[in-house]
Formats: C-alpha cells, sequence, structure tokens
C-alpha cells in the first residue's frame, strides 16, 4: 500500500510542477521527470512505461504535423497576409475584429482541431492585434478559450475525442445528431461570457485601411498546405483512419516544397518548432497508466456502473462535470483515456459517453493546463513575448467554462 501513496504522491507533484512551472522550468519537464521517477523507484514496471509512451504515438504525429505547418506559415507571412485582411474587414472596431476572430477560430476549430487553433490562429491574430495597435490580450484570448469550446462539433476538432472513443468515433451522422446542440450552445455561451469579460478592453478603436500584404508563392504553398490537410483530416475521420500519419505528411510535404523552393536549410525552421510539447504528452500518459497500475481506474469504472443503474442521466451529469474539472488537474489527453478505460471496463451508455467527452473537451476552459491546445497557446503567445499566469487565466476561465459545461452537458444529457 505504502508503493501505492508514493507513486500517487508523484504523480501529484509531477501535475502541480506542471501547472506552476517552479522556476518558470518547462511543463515537459515536471512530466517526465515524474515519468522516469516512477520507473525508476519500481513503482511501475519499464514495459508498461514504454506501452504508454506508444499509446501517444498519433498524437505526436498529429502535433509533429501542425506545428510544421504553422512554422511555415509564420516564416512565409501567411499570417500577415491574414492579419491584414482581417484588421481591414474590423472597421476600426476592436469588437468586430474580436467576432472575427472568434468565428475563424470556430472554423479551424471544427475543421483542422484545436491545437491547429493553438498554434495556427494564435500567431495571425498576435499579427492582426499588433497592425491594428489594439490590445493583444481579448483576442489572444480568443484563440484559447474557443479551441476548447468548438472542440467537439466534429469528430476531428480535438484529439482527444478519438482518445477517449479508442480510435473509433461514432460516424458523422450520429455524431452530428448528438452533439450539434451541444456544440452551439457551447460555442454561444463562451463567447458571450468571454465578450463580456473583456469588453473593457476592447473600448476605443483600432488601425483599419491598412496597406494590403502580397502574398508570396511561398505563402500560398502554407495556404494550400493547411486547406489540404484540413480535407484530408475530414476524409480519413470519415473512413475511421488515425489523423496523425496523415497530419505528419502533410505538414512535412508543405514544408519540403518551401524549402527547395526557395533553396533554404531546414535547421532554422527545426529549431522553431516547440518540440517540449512531445515530451509533455508522453510524461503525462506514463502518469496515466500509473493510475491503471494501481488500480484507480477499476475503481472508478465500479462507482460509475453503479451510478449508472441507479440514475443514468444523474450518472452523466456528475461524470462530465468530475472529468471537466479533472482535465484541469492532469490535462485533458490522460483524461480522455481515463475515462475511456472506465466506461470500457464500466460498459456505459453513449449518454454516459458523450457526457464525459464533452467534459474532456469544454472542461479545460477552466485553466492554462486543462488542455493540450492551451499549453500549446501559451508557447505560442510566449514565443511573441506574451504571457498569462494560472491565476490571471483561472479569473476569466471560471467566468466563461461553467455556463458554457452547465448548457453542452444539458442539452445532451435531455437530449437523450
Amino acid at each position: 500500500m505504502n508503493s501505492v501513496f508514493l507513486s500517487w504522491g508523484i504523480a501529484a507533484l509531477a501535475t502541480t510542477g506542471v501547472i506552476t512551472r517552479p522556476f518558470k522550468w518547462p511543463e515537459a519537464v515536471w512530466a517526465v521527470a515524474g515519468a522516469v521517477l516512477l520507473v525508476a523507484l519500481g513503482l511501475l514496471p519499464l514495459h508498461l512505461a514504454i506501452e504508454a509512451i506508444g499509446k501517444g504515438t498519433d498524437v505526436y504525429l498529429f502535433l509533429f504535423g501542425m506545428m510544421l505547418l504553422s512554422e511555415v506559415g509564420r516564416r512565409e507571412g501567411l499570417f500577415d497576409w491574414v492579419a491584414v485582411l482581417a484588421v481591414n474587414h474590423a472597421r476600426s472596431s476592436p469588437r468586430k475584429l474580436f467576432v472575427l476572430v472568434y468565428l475563424f477560430g470556430v472554423v479551424i476549430t471544427a475543421f483542422l482541431s484545436n491545437d491547429a487553433t493553438a498554434v495556427v490562429l494564435t500567431p495571425a491574430v498576435f499579427a492582426a492585434a499588433k497592425k491594428a495597435k489594439t490590445p493583444p490580450l481579448p483576442l489572444l484570448f480568443v484563440c484559447a478559450f474557443v479551441a476548447n469550446a468548438a472542440s467537439f462539433v466534429l469528430p476531428i476538432s480535438n484529439p482527444a475525442n478519438i482518445v477517449l472513443y479508442g480510435n473509433h468515433t461514432p460516424p458523422l451522422g450520429p455524431w452530428m445528431l448528438r452533439f450539434t446542440l451541444p456544440s452551439v450552445l457551447s460555442i454561444a455561451a463562451t463567447f458571450v461570457m468571454l465578450r463580456w469579460t473583456q469588453g473593457e478592453a476592447l473600448a476605443g478603436v483600432c488601425e483599419a485601411n491598412l496597406e494590403a500584404v502580397e502574398l508570396s508563392a511561398s505563402g500560398r504553398v502554407a495556404l494550400a498546405g493547411i486547406a489540404v490537410t484540413a480535407g484530408a483530416l475530414l476524409t480519413v475521420s470519415a473512413y475511421d483512419i488515425q489523423l496523425g500519419l496523415p497530419t505528419a505528411i502533410l505538414g512535412t510535404l508543405t514544408a519540403l516544397v518551401v524549402l527547395i523552393k526557395e533553396r533554404r536549410s531546414p535547421l532554422p525552421m527545426i529549431r522553431e518548432i516547440s518540440w517540449n510539447v512531445l515530451p509533455l504528452v508522453a510524461g503525462l500518459f506514463v502518469l496515466v497508466e500509473m493510475l491503471d497500475h494501481t488500480g484507480v481506474i477499476n475503481s472508478f469504472a465500479g462507482e460509475l456502473r453503479r451510478a449508472t443503474e441507479h440514475n443514468e442521466m444523474a450518472a452523466a451529469g456528475w461524470a462530465g462535470a468530475s472529468i471537466a474539472f479533472l482535465s484541469n488537474l492532469i490535462n485533458n489527453l490522460p483524461a480522455g483515456l481515463i475515462a475511456s478505460s472506465t466506461v470500457m471496463q464500466a460498459h456505459s451508455p453513449e449518454r454516459v459517453i458523450d457526457a464525459l467527452l464533452i467534459g474532456v473537451d469544454l472542461g479545460p476552459n477552466l485553466s492554462i493546463t486543462g488542455s493540450l491546445a492551451t499549453i500549446l497557446w501559451l508557447n505560442a503567445i510566449r514565443r511573441e513575448g506574451e504571457d498569462v499566469s494560472f491565476m490571471k487565466f483561472l479569473k476569466v476561465g471560471a467566468l466563461v467554462m461553467v455556463p458554457a459545461l452547465v448548457l453542452a452537458l444539458g442539452a445532451r444529457i435531455l437530449t437523450g
């Protein structure tokens, strides 16, 4: 029993490190340190740790492809081009610019995933704020919150969707029937609350009628690469194919075309990619494996099974709310793994599984460590000289996330 409590203690300390970033060390340092310590002390067999890391292969490939596409777009001026278009369409109004960014974020999240919103949209939004000479943080908050609020519009809108359903998401038709209303309510509630919290910062006027920026040939290649990737992800998801490899291939091909066309070395591009995200994900997967190894997930499954037998609707409600808050403690990808293992062992009905998915997707809007998309967003804004503390994000997240979660969960649970 002492080994079990020691395992949980190490996991708790690692999670605390990821959340608070002592000494301002990257989040990955703490997650990896916790995983290594579990194996080194014999608390988790090495072969189970390796298996846990392997479970994230599709996620690693997906992130690699998206980060490549983002870096190509940044280097080739795609985001500056998008920024000028957005600013000119806002017609001197920061509030209109806010709406444009939000709508664009919904589209990017729905068709490319919430991680794409973090790594592709965030640099463009920062460029737009800079050109418009308006405070960037309200617009950057849009990228963080809409990435999670719109992440169950489609199966491909969040890698956590695929994790929770064990790489076999429901077909598109049934998915839309079950999640369209909850998605609409989530997106609308998040917009209203975020707009309210940022109202003062969006007052006044911003720049307009900026001189048009011509998109270079390489910039058009980057734009085409992103568009083709969106189409490919929709196609492969319809055939129940994992998303990681196609994304990695298309991101690599886009980068290669640009590098060959301009006869550049790939090293500067490679150096700019936020590689620390990948070991962070791997470390989190190992921490979840420890929970399974120590019997925690089996206990969760028993509790969920008994609650569902007693009252399915109530069980769906507390399960969705619980996983929403748990996602902020351990990140929503590991939370999705826990939920997936739990519902398989508990043989849970659709309503309960869907409530868990909404919690895993939307709950992370509470804190900066809740989802991988938000951590990617943090990395993106830090590169631009911005930063948001845990408490600053929490003050906004507490107001934005809770109404959206209640409405989305209520809609899914009550509609059967």
